[in-house]
């Protein structure tokens, strides 16, 4: 038994995605919350409890504690 293909069934191509321009203007603001975000937490990782300690105690020493090891900075 021959099937014949309907032509209605066969979906068209797809269009090629074009791409969004995203203006430095809206972008600038979140890269720099983000930079500031990760050099607060390079601080807290490579030179709280030194000489510059913020928060007292040894609490953010422990926490961070394998993420200096991981970056090379010394502890013990």
């Amino acid at each position: 038994m021959a099937t014949s293909t309907d032509q209605s069934a066969v979906a068209p191509a797809a269009a090629a995605p074009v791409p969004v321009a995203i203006p430095v203007r809206k972008v600038m603001p979140w890269a720099v919350l983000g930079s500031l975000l990760m050099c607060l937490a390079y601080y807290f990782v490579g030179a709280e409890q030194g000489a510059t300690s913020v928060v007292n105690g040894m609490g953010v020493h422990e926490y961070v504690h394998d993420a200096r090891h991981l970056l090379g900075f010394p502890c013990h």
